[in-house]
């Protein structure tokens, strides 16, 4: 039997097929872009995630070309689309989805603050507040788009989104639940009456079917089948949210196992079983073993997104050699920045280009790149950017080791930017932790083949996602370079602190 999973992502959506034992036997991909009308704003129309998951599933089952009938089922796992696409009773989208990225919720965080004891918040959810979370958003869509407010039947996850388009049902399972923040009882595991009270968020307004993440929950339609190349009845697993289904795909299910998801954003977490929550770290229930293991992260804004918008702004050569070569216009920039010295030279980044998450949760955050001089090349900002990507891991993890969670001395990496072995290297430098690739690098998806095996009984406990994960040898931190970093780490967070009250007035 073979097993379908598919990871709806911020810039793009990715499917692979695998065999029992986890050999990918194919792949496929599809781009498209935020919608930005605002500074801080972030939102995409949901139809562009179907159609991209549609696409990629006929494409990898057109070129694995096993059998339809041999294929077990799909799992689907999604960005954090925020406050979730706002439906009618029709399933109609009244409107683009707030994503993650989106910040414009600050007076309903403000509100939320002075109105709502952060220990009751806090006691109920395993979260606080921040303008990141979905029930900001939704309080947000209600106080400004009132007429929409009132058409709304339900919000649903990017990826429950799709689901209802292959199924005909609706759904969300546990970790989309907990991520939403401030409207989920992470004790309980359902929707909190009381919170929903207190924030004016109708529960009715939330999907009635919470489930696991390896729960079958449906089946694809005919007119799906005729869109994705799959066999009428071919079961749709519910996934979850792409974070820790990527933590799932490099093998983590044990305290102290740790992953980076380092894509178009960082997401970093460990695994627990909820007796330590983390004030300032976001917390939900993990996709295996979901009503027993609380997944805990920390998560950068800009990471990935950093590297394709120097790309896009400063590498119009690379790109063009790159398209003519068939080398990766990031492959070209990653050569040039290898003769660069750990610090730059001397230029500190502050990636908050769509302001941060934790641990600072500040929607207010700018950019800034310090330190430029005349002696500087273009080569010496890229290298920059990509340190600044390291100093947010480490600015989470150390929250994570302030908190109390235990953490191996090896962190394994996972996403985009895993390609990049320059890259990797930085991340083990400034946060002296050994980096560990997973062979495969296909993350999420990867994860959402193992759990469509789960929840098909073609795979009969998590546990064997071991025997799926390959891993390369660790790459170690260089104990010279960690000393610099140290000290640049030091300017990168003072950095913040002597600049975010000039962030606020802009």
């Amino acid at each position: 039997m073979y097993l379908l999973g598919t990871d709806i992502g911020t810039q793009g959506t990715k499917t692979v097929l695998v065999d029992e034992k986890g050999i990918v036997l194919a792949e496929a991909s599809r781009e498209y872009d935020v919608i930005t009308p605002k500074p801080n704003w972030a939102e995409q129309w949901p139809d562009v995630w179907a159609k991209a998951v549609f696409e990629t599933v006929r494409e990898v089952v057109e070129k694995s070309n096993v059998p339809k009938n041999q294929i077990a089922g799909i799992a689907i796992s999604g960005l954090y689309g925020g406050s979730g696409v706002p439906v009618d009773k029709n399933m109609q989208p009244l409107r683009p989805c707030l994503i993650w990225m989106d910040r414009r919720a600050v007076k309903e965080t403000e509100w939320v603050k002075k109105n709502v004891p952060k220990e009751q918040i806090f006691s109920i959810t395993g979260n606080y507040v921040d303008s990141y979370f979905g029930f900001t958003k939704m309080m947000w869509i209600r106080n400004n788009e009132p007429e929409i407010w009132k058409k709304i039947y339900k919000f649903v996850t990017p990826k429950d989104y799709v689901i209802y388009k292959m199924t005909n049902q609706l759904v969300i399972d546990y970790s989309s639940a907990g991520n939403l923040g401030g409207v989920f009882d992470i004790r309980k595991l359902t929707w909190s009456k009381e919170m929903c009270d207190v924030l004016g968020i109708p529960i009715e307004y939330l999907p009635e079917r919470i489930v696991k993440s390896s729960d079958v929950v449906g089946k694809i339609s005919k007119e799906a089948s005729e869109l994705c190349g799959l066999l009428e009845g071919t079961p749709v697993v519910a996934g979850g949210i792409d974070a820790p289904v990527a933590q799932l795909s490099a093998g983590a299910l044990q305290e102290g196992e740790h992953v980076a998801m380092v894509g178009t954003s960082t997401c970093w977490g460990t695994v627990h079983d909820g007796s330590k929550l983390a004030f300032g770290l976001v917390s939900y229930p993990y996709v295996v073993y979901d009503t027993e293991r609380i997944y805990t992260f920390g998560g950068s804004a800009t990471t990935g997104a950093l590297a394709r918008w120097f790309k896009e702004q400063f590498a119009e050569s690379e790109t063009i050699v790159g398209e003519r070569t068939g080398v990766s216009a990031y492959q070209l920039l990653d050569q040039e920045v290898k003769g660069i010295p750990a610090g730059s030279d001397g230029i500190v980044v502050l990636p908050y280009f769509m302001g941060e998450r934790s641990p600072i949760w500040d929607p207010s955050a700018r950019g800034v790149v310090f330190g430029v001089t005349l002696y500087h090349k273009r080569a010496h900002i890229y290298k920059a950017f990509m340190e600044a990507g390291a100093y947010a891991l480490r600015h989470n993890i150390e929250a994570g080791l302030n908190a109390g969670l235990k953490l191996n001395d090896e962190c394994w990496i996972v996403g985009g930017v895993a390609r990049s072995s320059v890259w990797v290297q930085i991340f083990a430098d400034v946060t002296g932790f050994k980096m560990r690739q997973v062979a495969s690098l296909v993350e999420a998806p990867f994860g959402d083949a193992f759990l469509a095996g789960l929840g098909t009984k073609v795979i009969d406990k998590p546990e064997r996602i071991k025997e799926w994960v390959k891993y390369r040898e660790p790459v170690e931190p260089r104990l010279e370079n960690k000393k610099l970093y140290d000290k640049y780490y030091e300017i990168y967070l003072q950095l913040y602190e002597r600049t975010k009250d000039l962030m606020q007035s802009l």
